[in-house]
């Protein structure tokens, strides 16, 4: 059968997975695109491309490309209905979305090992392009993705560049994820809760869950399997992530709430299997996510930190605030006044990866210094009066740990050092401070879904937070994502909101917006 080519096909279309002009390049037979997917359900007939596709930790000739192959992804033994045995799976990218212009093609294995995953790690392509990619296997043509390359190292080239946190498919629909790649952002930043592990109805949000989880508590490399499949079927997300390159990093949800190193969330219910649960999850981490070889695990261990250059403009330090930090204080009780907090030998990084930070501080020549991770920088009391009470789970319980990096990028005489922060399900913007001077700025992201829709208007509480913080420019308790634009001259942060999640559809506004002026830390709304 011929393939029929339309005259113009539209940038939308193609990475919603509508007719894909030039397959025949792939196969002489027309191939069906994928689908855009509701959120559970067997795939159509011969379809194998249920969980769309990827891009991330893009360089000036590469990216790696993903996809996995699953016919019926909600599977409960996690293989996704594939077979016991490796599927061969050809890529191609080009430089047009019609795929007229092919310029690199290829052929990768996707083993029942990796779940039947492929990660494509891309050289040879020039620097600070658009590039389009696309998979083909076992008769099926996947939705085409864009992305781009990463500008040469010494170009001072503008980014717009997204960063979101914390999507409980539970709690509301992804609609965020597609405001967010309607902005066609050049990079996407996600700061870790990119999924859940709790089974149905046990974490519910106000108002109810409008969806449920498929299967258990995430503990067995199946459950995660299934768990990460799951979310990767819905077509707001995958939409999202065949928009642009992602750099992502993980949180606590992606293997037990709060977890921290080789201690599980509640210490008085004993996991005897935790360290195994915790390898399951690393590995399923890897497998669904568009990450390098040199992100594999190793046992128990991920190397997930890890920095992304942006030419001279921006430095990304992507780090992990999970596998390596000291237990939480006070028994991980919120808010806490343990004075341990402040033991200076407690660290939220762990030795290694402070010295690396530290180390890349010292010989960088960005413009920005960007520190990716997971929870609140900046002191939060988070009690009225003179009274003090501090989350345990963020840098306030390693105090210590926290001035040795600010202590860090004063020494490195850091240009302009800005923290991206997840977590919380709130939109925060901070100035953080150095006794009265104001050293760096962090910009908090709101959740996704996280806390249900949440409301624009705020509560007494709420009020006293930012009484109590001056240093705190702006609270929100609304879903959404940041969406900046990094120039060399300033950092533009939009906080970027949604009046619901618990339907579809939600437009999306901005709350607020802040520049960060080159050379000088703080906050100016604009």
């Amino acid at each position: 059968m011929e393939v029929v080519v339309p005259e113009r096909v539209s940038r939308r279309s193609v990475l919603l997975g509508g007719t894909l002009a030039g397959a025949a390049a792939l196969s002489t037979a027309a191939i069906p695109a994928a689908a855009a997917l509701p959120g559970a359900g067997v795939a159509p007939r011969g379809e194998v491309f249920t969980l769309g596709v990827a891009s991330g930790d893009p360089t000036p000739d590469g990216v790696v490309l993903w996809t996995r192959l699953a016919p019926n992804p909600l599977a409960e033994d996690g293989m996704g209905g594939m077979p016991n045995k490796a599927v061969p799976v050809q890529w191609e990218v080009a430089e047009d979305e019609r795929f007229t212009r092919v310029v690199q093609r290829g052929e990768a294995q996707a083993a029942p090992e990796l779940g039947h995953s492929v990660h494509v790690e891309l050289t040879g392509l020039r620097p600070d392009r658009e590039y389009f990619y696309r998979f083909r296997a076992a008769g099926s043509l996947s939705p085409a993705g864009r992305t781009r390359t990463a500008p040469l190292p010494g170009a001072m080239t503008d980014l717009a560049m997204a960063f979101a946190s914390c999507s409980q498919y539970e709690h509301g629909y992804f609609t965020a994820y597609r405001r967010l790649a309607d902005e066609h952002p050049d990079l996407v930043l996600h700061l870790g809760d990119y999924q859940y592990e709790y089974e149905a109805g046990v974490y519910v949000a106000p108002g109810g869950n409008p969806r449920d989880h498929q299967g258990p508590e995430t503990v067995t490399l199946a459950n995660y399997r299934q768990r990460h499949a799951q979310y990767k079927t819905d077509p707001d997300l995958q939409y999202a992530h065949a928009m642009a390159p992602w750099v992502v990093v993980w949180d606590d949800h992606e293997v037990d709430n709060n977890w921290a190193d080789e201690v599980y969330e509640k210490p008085e219910i004993p996991q005897p299997n935790f360290l195994e649960r915790r390898r399951a999850a690393f590995q399923a981490y890897y497998e669904n996510m568009p990450l390098r070889r040199a992100q594999i695990p190793r046992g128990i261990d991920m190397r997930l930190y890890r920095r992304v250059r942006w030419g001279r403009l921006a430095t990304f330090h992507m780090l992990d605030t999970r596998q390596y930090r000291d237990d939480q204080v006070g028994g991980d009780r919120f808010p806490t006044q343990d004075p341990q907090r402040l033991n200076p030998k407690r660290s939220l990084t762990g030795a290694e990866q402070e010295r690396w930070l530290l180390r890349g501080l010292h010989q960088s020549n960005a413009r920005w210094d960007i520190l990716g991770q997971q929870v609140m920088f900046a002191e939060i009391d988070y009690r009225n009066g003179e009274e003090r009470g501090y989350n345990p789970d963020a840098w306030d319980g390693y105090v210590g740990s926290r001035q040795r990096v600010m202590q860090g990028w004063q020494q490195a005489k850091t240009r302009n050092p800005v923290v991206l922060t997840g977590d919380v399900h709130t939109h925060w913007a901070n100035e953080i401070h150095d006794g009265d001077r104001i050293v760096g700025t962090e910009l908090t992201t709101t959740s996704i879904t996280s806390g249900g829709d949440g409301s624009a208007n705020l509560t007494d509480k709420e009020r006293a937070y930012l009484r109590e913080n001056p240093h705190v420019r702006l609270y929100s308790n609304q879903r959404g994502y940041i969406s900046t634009k990094i120039t060399p001259g300033g950092l533009r942060a939009d906080y970027r909101v949604l009046p619901y999640v618990s339907r579809p559809g939600a437009p999306v506004e901005t709350l607020a917006s802040f520049v960060i002026e080159d050379g000088r830390p703080g906050l100016n709304r604009i």
